[in-house]
């Protein structure tokens, strides 16, 4: 029954090893049944090479184990959280990626810079607060996931605009339509808190980019008129 999800869970929890993002198991990725009633997640501790869809575990929305035979990622609450409060979130994606996690050490949100940036986030990735000692005596992993609502509540974002969200002194979590969107907006949100760590650096001007211009990369990537990439259709006639 949820076997392709699986499947995709799999392989996009693979990519974090392949391009680098989660040293050790310092990573997971989730993603969502069409239903929104069961997730598939990363098994705790497992390598990344070892993961087949067979070992990706099946939880509920209580937080029980529907198939699968090890324990899931302790950081599942968190993506359960973020699934019940952003719905167009398909897949969530969280690392320990170098850069990224620096500026979550720092405690500091990561301003638009560049159009690279602006092709993926439509404006400063945020960092949230830092959490309380009630809510890491209590239910920790939880209370990360209502810590990362909280943020883009109180700043007023739209989390299918802005996919990501360093939490204070952790690291990135990430989303996308899908787990393997989820896993290519981790990257890209680490390839930018490189250039921007680098231009720190380099001691030079730290200017945001200018507005009109964040708008228009995003928006030809991601608005209702969008028109960068090809079609699917169009992809499969050039193969024929």
């Amino acid at each position: 029954m949820w076997q392709e999800l699986r499947e995709r869970t799999a392989e996009a929890n693979r990519r974090l090893a392949e391009w680098k993002l989660a040293p050790l198991t310092w990573g997971n990725v989730s993603g969502i049944s069409p239903d929104r009633r069961v997730i598939a997640i990363k098994p705790s501790g497992v390598p990344y090479e070892d993961l087949t869809a067979d070992r990706i575990v099946l939880v509920d929305t209580s937080g029980s184990v529907v198939e699968g035979h090890l324990r899931p990622s302790s950081d599942t609450p968190t993506h359960w959280a973020l699934y019940q409060a952003f719905p167009a979130a398909g897949g969530v994606c969280h690392t320990h990626s170098r850069f990224a996690t620096v500026f979550a050490q720092l405690r500091r949100g990561l301003p638009c810079y560049g159009t690279t940036h602006a092709d993926h986030f439509a404006g400063e990735v945020p960092v949230t607060r830092p959490l309380t000692p009630d809510e890491v005596s209590g239910d920790y992993e939880a209370a990360t996931g209502r810590v990362i609502v909280e943020c883009f509540r109180r700043l007023d974002l739209d989390p299918a605009a802005v996919p990501g969200v360093l939490v204070a002194g952790h690291g990135p979590f990430v989303w996308g339509h899908d787990p393997l969107a989820a896993v290519e907006n981790a990257l890209a949100l680490e390839e930018i808190a490189a250039m921007a760590w680098a231009m720190t650096a380099c001691g030079g001007p730290l200017t945001p980019l200018e507005d009109y211009v964040l708008r228009k990369h995003f928006e030809r990537k991601h608005g209702p008129a969008a028109y960068y990439g090809q079609s699917p259709g169009n992809v499969e006639s050039s193969r024929a």
